[in-house]
């Protein structure tokens, strides 16, 4: 491997183990003010880690994790900040299941109906926020904030209405679905259960990089997020990139609470998961928009989620994992921007030392097209 490649290795991986060593370091001083063993709480959280039924409920919770993530990470590589990722995927796993609750088609079918309709309704609470940006220059975080107060109201007045909502003891729900509609699971024997619907989030991840990193369209995209202005002077329509950006983040979204609402719950009610796509603003900053760094990061959230709930026995308060979760997601911003500063304080040595040497090497005379030809490099 070149120098050069060794570097950007090196880069790449400094911000999120800086980000984590931060916060570790952080938490144990919480834990020392508060006259608790700085130690204990991690060795707790690793040896249930060991335990396979702990290990499936991780990789069930980083399935749903993964999808807020991307759709997080869609809006970041645009340079938009889609905020309302956390109503998109609510709104879209109601609509779904009273969808599922009441059309009945063969499985071949209501699977990938299901699948569309939340899809379709992420995309449209998105592209709400999406048209408003493009016509009015409203803000795209303040138009999802405010979309996302409104699809919390929405989904409770639908659940609480008597043609949607079915109540079930103190519970309103949408009904149960036709079994039809249930994504088939990973049997794990006694461990439980890995939803089905992890599979489609990993197929997520591998289509993202391909769209982002070999297609026209991802390279229009990554532009436009980089400068509107050069990329309009290129041909790119950069209001037409913003509308189609916020309508594929909308639309992964819708995706977001499927693993759950298929392979488990089978219907929406008012104690359905909520707070994934804030979850996932923190993960895809940590996994740097990468679908690889945000698999792992998806991986280390849902650890620290389903892992902290032991030492609630042990005399420890688990929200140590929400503190943590917090210093991360406060640690990369500034690691990532310490890494970003060093990186490139670096690239301008090396290309100062390879002027200065090919100088050197070139004489008085003819150093002009070898500085040039180091300058292109």
């Amino acid at each position: 491997m070149k120098k050069f490649d060794k570097e950007r290795l090196l880069l790449a991986l400094a911000g999120p183990v800086i980000a984590l060593v931060a916060a570790m370091v952080l938490t144990s001083v919480v834990l020392v003010a508060s006259g608790k063993n700085p130690v204990e709480p991690y060795t707790l959280m690793f040896e249930q880690a060991t335990y396979s039924d702990v290990q499936v409920l991780i990789i069930n919770e980083a399935g749903m994790y993964y999808l807020a993530a991307l759709a997080v990470a869609v809006g970041f590589r645009m340079n938009l900040f889609n905020i309302g990722v956390d109503g998109q995927y609510r709104l879209a796993a109601m609509v779904t299941a009273v969808v599922g609750a009441h059309v009945s088609l063969p499985s071949a079918l209501q699977i990938p109906l299901l699948i569309a309709v939340a899809m379709l309704t992420g995309a449209f609470w998105a592209g709400i926020a999406g048209i408003l940006k493009t016509t009015r220059g409203v803000s795209e975080v303040v138009a999802t904030i405010m979309l996302n107060a409104i699809a919390t109201s929405v989904i409770a007045y639908l659940t609480l209405d008597e043609n949607f909502g079915v109540p079930v003891g103190n519970n309103n729900t949408t009904g149960v679905m036709h079994s039809s509609g249930w994504f088939p699971g990973i049997d794990m024997g006694a461990s439980g259960e890995i939803y089905g619907f992890v599979i489609v989030a990993a197929l997520a991840g591998v289509l993202y990089w391909l769209v982002l990193n070999r297609t026209r369209f991802g390279f229009d995209l990554r532009a436009t997020g980089a400068s509107e202005s050069a990329a309009a002077a290129s041909g790119v329509n950069a209001k037409r990139m913003v509308l189609t950006a916020m309508l594929i983040s909308g639309a992964v979204a819708g995706l977001a609470g499927l693993p759950i609402l298929l392979g488990d719950v089978h219907t929406y009610s008012l104690s359905f998961p909520t707070g994934l796509g804030f979850t996932g603003i923190g993960i895809a900053l940590l996994g740097r928009n990468s679908p690889v760094g945000i698999a792992l990061a998806s991986l280390l959230w849902a650890f620290l989620v389903k892992a902290s709930q032991a030492l609630d026995y042990k005399g420890y308060d688990k929200e140590i994992a929400v503190i943590m979760q917090g210093l991360i997601v406060i640690a990369v911003v500034v690691s990532y921007e310490a890494v970003r500063r060093w990186g490139l304080k670096r690239q301008q040595q090396r290309v100062g030392e390879e002027l200065a040497a090919a100088a050197r090497r070139a004489g008085t005379g003819g150093t002009n097209d070898t500085v040039k030809e180091v300058a292109a490099r």
